[in-house]
């Protein structure tokens, strides 16, 4: 090789290799289209801007109806849409904050309309920050127990943060969670196999297919890891998107929350509760035992 040539080869490849490469990113534009109509229609709750991997993302604040609310639900929409979305969200979003617990719809990562569903394992990762903002600013409004609440895509965003370090949140409700084995990112019934914490898996017994077929791995991986926290409920005649089904889903999710709270994180510690209410231990200890199966046992298996 020629030493011209060589010099060539060098001044074409070295700035190729200095370009940073390409990081999986959100279609920024759509969200910001979507930012848009929301902020403009808005009527529950206030919209909030939030900041996470150098860009600003819209999230919506619906404070408890409570004098002191000191519990708080983040809500994470499924794939390509927003957090009003009129399906599931909108409804968990304002029915939980009318039964006391603060909520922070999050405007989760998306891609353009005609994305496949696989083209979001990149973007899985990028979930992670946005939770953190919004753990942040839900402390930052005096929230001490905070939950994830999430939906389809968003619940496998929700489980592949929450496998890893997540201290700060309490506890997980999946809904309609599915998941698919050929993608580590995605798999979420491995991605059970390390969350330690209480997990409500919520589906409709007429979901999609990909939530359908690993309902018995996702529960076998939870026990496996020994989290005797997970629950699985089956909504009869209900779909994916729980239409139709709105206060079947709030009664469902408001009423596991409020228990699993209570009984694991609201308590911290029995001589509190013995000392006000004059219980000796056996007695606390039977009681919790008995709130404790009522809570994560499905009788019916």
């Amino acid at each position: 090789m020629s030493q011209r040539l060589f010099t060539r080869l060098v001044l074409i490849f070295i700035p190729l290799l200095l370009v940073a490469p390409n990081l999986p990113a959100s279609d920024f534009a759509k969200e910001q289209r979507w930012a848009e109509q929301i902020v403009d229609m808005l009527i529950e709750g206030d919209a909030v801007w939030l900041e996470a991997g150098g860009h600003r993302f819209l999230a919506i604040y619906t404070q408890a109806q409570a004098d002191d609310p000191k519990r708080g639900v983040i809500v994470m929409h499924g794939i390509g849409v927003h957090p009003n979305w009129d399906q599931v969200i909108y409804p968990l979003r304002t029915g939980l904050a009318e039964r006391g617990m603060s909520t922070l719809s999050l405007q989760m990562p998306i891609l353009p309309n005609e994305a496949e569903a696989i083209e979001y394992a990149p973007l899985i990762a990028t979930a992670g920050p946005r939770i953190e903002a919004g753990i942040r600013f839900l402390k930052a409004k005096g929230v001490a127990e905070i939950v994830i609440a999430a939906h389809s895509l968003g619940a496998t965003m929700a489980a592949h943060y929450l496998a890893g370090e997540a201290a700060d949140v309490r506890a997980l409700v999946a809904i309609g969670m599915g998941g698919r084995s050929d993608e580590p990112r995605m798999d979420t019934v491995s991605l059970l196999g390390r969350i330690h914490i209480p997990v409500l898996d919520l589906y409709g017994s007429d979901d999609l297919p990909q939530v359908l077929r690993s309902v018995a791995q996702r529960a076998t991986a939870a026990r496996a890891a020994g989290n005797k926290a997970y629950r699985e409920i089956r909504v009869a005649d209900t779909n994916h998107f729980f239409d139709g089904k709105d206060d079947v889903l709030l009664d469902t999710v408001s009423d596991w929350l409020a228990a699993a709270l209570w009984t694991m994180l609201l308590v911290p510690n029995w001589e509190n509760l013995t000392g006000e209410c004059g219980w000796s231990t056996r007695q606390y200890v039977r009681w919790m035992k008995t709130v404790a199966k009522r809570t994560f046992i499905d009788e019916s298996e």
